[in-house]
């Protein structure tokens, strides 16, 4: 058995550190889920949200299993956001319980997730609308 040479475990110099997180969130619709993302968007809470429509979900709830057509939506936006989006998806969602599950971005674009703190920084967010951002 011969010795592998080790290298040290570190990251790639094209991989940013970031502060980048996606967020889950599920709709009972596609309507509730567009009315939610335009207000995480048009609030600065979220970059961009993608909804993806329709996906099935069997769950537990009070006991029983449930199955439900649901909408799914993916939000990007910045850790220090979590708590205000989760916040404000509570206020407007029809769920009793709504599922709101922050997942790190651990790797990246460096241009993407600098532009999802740029939309999700309040003093940075105004004016950017119309730069010529390609949709997402």
């Amino acid at each position: 058995m011969s010795a592998r040479p080790t290298r040290p475990r570190s990251r790639p110099r094209s991989v940013p550190r970031s502060d980048a997180v996606v967020i889950l969130v599920t709709a009972g619709s596609r309507d509730e889920a567009e009315r939610i993302a335009a207000a995480l968007v048009e609030e600065g809470l979220a970059a961009c949200v993608n909804i993806v429509a329709p996906i099935a979900s069997i769950y537990r709830w009070r006991g029983a299993v449930e199955r439900a057509e649901e909408a799914l939506l993916v939000v990007k936006t910045r850790r220090a956001r979590v708590a205000a989006a989760a916040a404000r998806v509570r206020a407007v969602h029809s769920y009793e319980l709504p599922e709101v599950i922050a997942v790190p971005i651990v790797a990246g674009s460096r241009d993407y997730l600098a532009w999802i703190g740029a939309e999700t920084t309040p003093r940075r967010r105004a004016g950017r609308n119309g730069s010529g951002r390609r949709r997402r």
